[in-house]
């Protein structure tokens, strides 16, 4: 009998990129296949689950670190920065998992059917056995990737499936909050889709409390509550994130990958560059060069 291991295993040797990262022609799935340990990656993650079969990785919000591994679920309720590293992966048994970004309308349409939200933490990151009926639902969803012409009648039915067992299981408190109607958590939502777009450029507090329908002091205190961060902070991060991506994926030198971003000045890029990811431009890159060569 096909595992969700064997499929995604197969998927990833066809697909993946040099990062281990295989995209789908399902909207918000992909799958990681990853052959050794990593490196730390550092994103600004959008709300998801990660589904890990095979090996581990572990996940660090700001003090707090998440090991997770084969059986084992993250959720990811909320727009946070996040650095993670696969710490268990071999030629013979590499790191493999399957990733779901939540879709917010099929949440809020679920919400909204299945009555009140049961007890629960708030914890925007939080590791979890993978729930039996999600890990069947997966299975069912990647099958019709040898289907092409299944995909476009049975996929919207299964990932609106996986998305309710996991309102139903483990994960539901922490997802719930994500579909009540005008929630903080959708407010701020709404205002990160704004910065995420508008990275590069400046962008007003009062533009971005004006998009959560909230006063500007009233917004730092939910944005940072749900985030972590202020909005300066969460869109520098941003700007950092996407230079690095400019470098290392394209090509672009520090300085017009800097200028790409928003910046207006290179030294002031390369400092804070050098506080978030431990090294400077130059030297960050070359290192992430030499791994992907290696790999």
């Amino acid at each position: 009998m096909t595992t969700l291991l064997d499929i995604l295993d197969r998927h990833g040797r066809r697909h993946a990129d040099a990062n281990g990262i295989a995209t789908t022609p399902i909207p918000g799935v992909m799958s990681f296949r990853v052959a050794e340990p990593s490196g730390m990656s550092h994103a600004i993650a959008r709300p998801l689950v990660c589904l890990v079969v095979q090996g581990a990785k572990q996940v660090t919000l700001g003090v707090r670190d998440f090991s997770l591994r084969a059986g084992e679920s993250l959720l990811i309720s909320a727009d946070v920065p996040i650095v993670s590293q696969i710490t268990m992966a071999s030629h013979t048994t590499p790191y493999v998992s399957l990733v779901l970004e939540l879709d917010l309308a099929i949440v809020a349409e679920l919400v909204r059917e299945m009555g009140p939200a049961v007890a629960g933490t708030a914890e925007p990151v939080r590791v979890d056995p993978t729930d039996a009926e999600v890990a069947g639902a997966a299975l069912r969803l990647l099958h019709l990737l040898d289907r092409p012409a299944a995909l476009p009648v049975l996929q919207a039915s299964l990932i609106r499936e996986m998305h309710y067992w996991l309102l139903a299981g483990r994960h539901g408190a922490a997802i719930r909050r994500l579909g009540w109607p005008d929630s903080h958590a959708q407010r701020i939502g709404r205002a990160v889709a704004l910065l995420r777009t508008d990275y590069a450029s400046p962008v007003p507090v009062a533009r971005l409390a004006e998009a959560a329908g909230m006063s500007p002091s009233t917004f730092h205190q939910h944005f940072r509550a749900v985030t972590s961060l202020s909005p300066l902070q969460f869109q520098k991060q941003l700007r950092l994130i996407e230079a690095r991506r400019l470098m290392t994926a394209e090509g672009a030198s520090a300085s017009s990958a800097a200028f790409a971003v928003g910046y207006e000045s290179v030294s002031q890029f390369t400092r804070e560059y050098g506080r978030l990811f431990g090294a400077s431009p130059v030297r960050d890159v070359k290192t992430a060069r030499e791994q992907v060569r290696a790999a």
